[in-house]
């Protein structure tokens, strides 16, 4: 098995929960009418980063990762999220795998 083949399905995987669960989250922020902001800045423990950084750093471990996995250029991705849409909802559009 090679690297390529133990790492990117995970990656993939990963991110097509954290997208399901974004659409989720979106979907409660709107039945609910909760400002979506509240929910992407929130932390489930004061010592944790909010949600929108946790999204960050779950697409770039991804892409970057991938990235080195396959000896190509390390993409640079600003982190400027701040909607659902922003961050991916519905789908992984924040990785460039």
């Amino acid at each position: 098995m090679s690297f390529y083949d133990a790492t990117v399905p995970a990656y993939l995987q990963i991110l097509g929960s954290l997208s399901g669960l974004l659409t989720k989250a979106e979907a409660h922020c709107t039945a609910k009418n909760i400002q979506p902001d509240v929910l992407l800045g929130a932390r489930l423990f004061p010592d944790m980063l909010p949600l929108t950084k946790q999204i960050q750093l779950a697409s770039d471990f991804a892409a970057k990762g991938c990235a080195r996995v396959t000896h190509s250029e390390v993409p640079s991705t600003p982190d400027t999220e701040k909607t659902f849409e922003d961050c991916g909802s519905g789908s992984p559009k924040r990785s460039t795998m």
